[in-house]
């Protein structure tokens, strides 16, 4: 069964974009959310299996984002999506509980593999 997804991107170009690349492949997008505060709230609320979490966003970030969706579950799959010279907050966000990274802009086949890599992980 394909993993549920929640997208977090301030820029809806972004979501749509991966929309349409995990769409395509069968996955199933349960969410969206503009900033680490929504993603939060809609976390709860549908409990996807991957959550896919820029950095840099209006409120609360992705680093904090992380921070408090890993807080609610210990096991949340999350995989942060950088823009390229963001290495330090990369970091920091695995430190604080993301399991993997994709860089901007999105190849469909890395996308792919990332969530397939975290689906194969053992909890």
């Amino acid at each position: 069964m394909a993993s549920k997804i929640l997208i977090v991107d301030d820029a809806s170009f972004m979501r749509m974009m991966l929309r349409n690349i995990l769409s395509s492949h069968g996955y199933e997008v349960v969410g969206e959310a503009e900033n680490g505060r929504q993603a939060v709230e809609i976390y709860q609320e549908v409990k996807p299996d991957i959550v896919l979490m820029d950095l840099i966003m209006p409120e609360v970030g992705g680093i904090e984002g992380v921070k408090k969706i890993v807080e609610i579950d210990k096991h949340a799959k999350i995989i942060i999506c950088s823009a390229m010279g963001q290495q330090a907050l990369v970091v920091e966000a695995m430190q604080a509980g993301a399991r993997d990274f994709i860089v901007k802009p999105f190849q469909p086949s890395s996308v792919i593999e990332n969530i397939q890599k975290i689906e194969r992980e053992e909890e």
